[in-house]
C-alpha cells in the first residue's frame, strides 16, 4: 500500500482553500486538480509499504510527536513549482514555521530506523492544488501570474496531529484514508 505522513487540515480550512482556488480550476488549464478532500500538508512520502509495517510506523510516529506541543500555522499565497512560467505543481502557501520544520524533522528521524531514507532537499511546506499534465507546454500557462494573483486565501489552523495516510490511486484520482493519528502533546 502507498503511504505518506501528513498534517490534515480542519474541514473548514480545507473547504476555504478549495473555494479560494476556484479561479485556477475554472481557467481550463491542462492540470489534474486535487479533490477538495485531498488537501493536506505532506511531511514525508513513504511509498509502497507492506501492511505488516503499519503498526511499527504508527508507533514510531506516536513516539516522535508525544512531546511536541500543538501550534498554530498560517496559510496563504498561491504559486507553482518550479515557478509560474513553467508550472509542474500548483500550490497554496504554508508559513515557514519553525515548529512545522521541527515536526517534519522529528518524523524523518523517527522513520529512519525503519529503513525510510531521509529527504536530502529542504522541507518546502505547501498544499498541492494540482499537477500539470505531461502534455502541458509553457505557452498553456500564459498569464498564470495574473490568475494566481486572483487567488485570495489566508487562514490560520491549529496543528494538533500527524496522520499516517494511505493513498489509493483510482480513475478519479487518489483517495486518502487515515490509518493512524498521532496526537501532539496538549491537543485534544
Amino acid at each position: 500500500m502507498r503511504l505518506f505522513v501528513a498534517v490534515n487540515l480542519p474541514p473548514t480550512t480545507r473547504r476555504a482553500a478549495w473555494d479560494a482556488a476556484a479561479p485556477l480550476r475554472a481557467a481550463g488549464l491542462p492540470v489534474r486538480w486535487v479533490a477538495d478532500g485531498g488537501l493536506h500538508i505532506t511531511l514525508k512520502f513513504l511509498g509502497d509499504v507492506a501492511e505488516e509495517r503499519v503498526g511499527p510506523i504508527a508507533a514510531a510516529l506516536a513516539a516522535a510527536v508525544a512531546e511536541v506541543r500543538g501550534f498554530d500555522l498560517a496559510l496563504g499565497g498561491c504559486g507553482a513549482f518550479p515557478d509560474l512560467h513553467r508550472p509542474r505543481v500548483f500550490w497554496l502557501g504554508i508559513e515557514k514555521h519553525p515548529a512545522l520544520e521541527l515536526l517534519a524533522n522529528d518524523v524523518e528521524r523517527a522513520l529512519a530506523p525503519l529503513g525510510f531514507t531521509s529527504e536530502l532537499r529542504p522541507f518546502a511546506p505547501h498544499l498541492t492544488l494540482g499537477r500539470a499534465e505531461k502534455r502541458a507546454r509553457p505557452a498553456d500557462f500564459a498569464g498564470l501570474d495574473k490568475l494566481a494573483a486572483r487567488v485570495e486565501f489566508a487562514d490560520v489552523m491549529a496543528v494538533e496531529s500527524v496522520d499516517l495516510m494511505r493513498s489509493e490511486l483510482g480513475q478519479a484520482g487518489p483517495t486518502y484514508t487515515v490509518l493512524h493519528r498521532a496526537v501532539l502533546a496538549g491537543s485534544r
